[in-house]
């Protein structure tokens, strides 16, 4: 499938997401695999979510860590400290070279940005944890967080530390720094990733943008055209039967507000770009939009997410930068991450 913006650019899906687009869109409940069960309608959608919390497995950041899993009280101390570093990051002034450094292949380039002004005066064990090669394959990750973990010691006085990375340096041992440094990654990596994904669409989509439309319109629509988090995971448990009888009891649920975004029943023109349409909505309240989750459980990270895109928003539209105009074609792959890919940006 593709989608046409402002500029007559055209997104083009990897096959599965293409074929969900075609086959399941305006449909509320469907079977994806034998023991997989489609959702995307905007009530059995709330249903299902309402009908119990999230587990330790559904939780995407914070799901178990080789077999240990993650306390509230320890995932609530690691999104504190980084929401601190966010806000102290959002208090500096735009750097003089942002244009820049902005300029060249996005989402990378808008990644980078973002890791240096969150986690720039970070030391080179922690900020390596930041780096997008590190998804090529879980060993990466795994020999830079025991890499840091092997080194790490205690920071002496007077370091230059985040928020995270000093909560993070009070582990006492090998292992616990480990696990430590590996939950570093995993809260650290995805704000800058998510945002990145975010405004790249955003540009994708739409610019250039009218200067009367807010960002924050603007980042709700791409939002809703591609959010980055476009499933969501419940995996078989008896509630869910209860809330709608074709659901098996052994049925996972592939819950998709990449298809509720997209319902022609829910949205006017809803392939189109039209930003102006939250002038009138309110994303915390509108039926089948769910770029943060649940209401009963909303991403923590949106609080992170928002403001730091409206930052890079402010910086792209501050010094004139745009989408190459040669560039006609950009490709979403299937990933855990929904992000147009390779998009050439210019000043």
């Amino acid at each position: 499938m593709t989608t046409t913006g402002r500029k007559a650019r055209e997104t083009v899906f990897a096959p599965r997401i293409d074929e969900l687009l075609r086959t399941h869109r305006g449909h509320s409940l469907f079977r994806l695999e034998p023991d997989t069960v489609g959702v995307a309608g905007p009530d059995l959608m709330d249903a299902v979510l309402r009908a119990r919390p999230a587990n330790a497995e559904e939780r995407p950041t914070f799901k178990p860590v080789l077999g240990r899993r993650v306390t509230r009280a320890e995932s609530a101390a690691l999104m504190q400290a980084v929401a601190a570093d966010v806000r102290a990051a959002l208090k500096k002034p735009p750097a003089a070279d942002a244009a820049a450094r902005l300029t060249g292949r996005w989402p990378l380039a808008a990644h980078n940005y973002l890791r240096d002004l969150v986690f720039g005066r970070e030391r080179l064990r922690f900020r390596v944890l930041v780096d997008r090669r590190l998804e090529l394959t879980p060993k990466l990750t795994w020999a830079a967080v025991a890499a840091g973990a092997a080194a790490l010691g205690r920071p002496g006085p007077g370091a230059a530390l985040s928020y995270l990375a000093a909560l993070v340096a009070e582990a006492d041992d090998f292992t616990e720094r480990r696990f430590a440094l590996y939950l570093y990654r995993r809260v650290a990596a995805p704000v800058c990733f998510t945002v990145a994904a975010l405004v790249t669409s955003a540009l994708w989509l739409g610019a250039p943008f009218d200067d009367t439309t807010p960002n924050r319109h603007i980042l709700d629509e791409a939002l809703r055209l591609l959010p980055p988090s476009w499933n969501i995971l419940r995996v078989a448990s008896p509630e869910f039967s209860r809330v709608d009888a074709t659901i098996r009891a052994d049925d996972d649920l592939l819950l998709l507000p990449l298809l509720s975004h997209r319902d022609p029943a829910l949205w006017d023109d809803p392939d189109e770009f039209a930003p102006e349409r939250w002038h009138d909505l309110d994303p915390d309240h509108t039926p089948g939009y769910l770029p943060f989750g649940h209401v009963n459980e909303r991403c923590w990270g949106r609080h992170m997410v928002l403001p730091l895109a409206e930052h890079l928003l402010d910086v792209v539209r501050r010094d004139g930068l745009a989408v190459d105009p040669d560039q006609t074609t950009g490709r979403v792959a299937l990933d855990g991450l929904l992000e147009v890919s390779s998009v050439r940006v210019v000043r």
